[in-house]
């Protein structure tokens, strides 16, 4: 699979899981507009986006960073932040499961 359908893939299945939470889903893109970032977060009246730079960098990394988009977006910390973070990567590793 391509990189840029596995980057696909893990959007569809994250923001399903925070929709399921009630929680608010940014718009996830890559790469960053500035070329020195790894992550961008932007902030506009319509709501967030976040890019993601995928280019030589482990994969795990790159989930790691929408899954802390989806938590930063939100404003959520302590308890919340981690509930929010499990049940991401719980759905993630859900979706692995099935598709191995």
């Amino acid at each position: 699979m391509s990189t840029s359908l596995r980057f696909a893939h893990a959007v569809r299945t994250l923001s399903e899981s925070a929709r399921l939470q009630g929680l608010e889903v940014p718009i996830f893109r890559t790469p960053p507009g500035r070329g020195d970032a790894v992550r961008t977060i932007r902030r506009n009246r319509r709501g967030c986006t976040i890019a993601v730079r995928v280019a030589e960098r482990p994969w795990t990394a790159v989930l790691a960073d929408l899954v802390d988009g989806i938590v930063l977006v939100n404003g959520l910390d302590g308890a919340a932040a981690i509930r929010c973070r499990t049940s991401l990567w719980t759905a993630l590793e859900r979706e692995a499961a099935l598709a191995a």
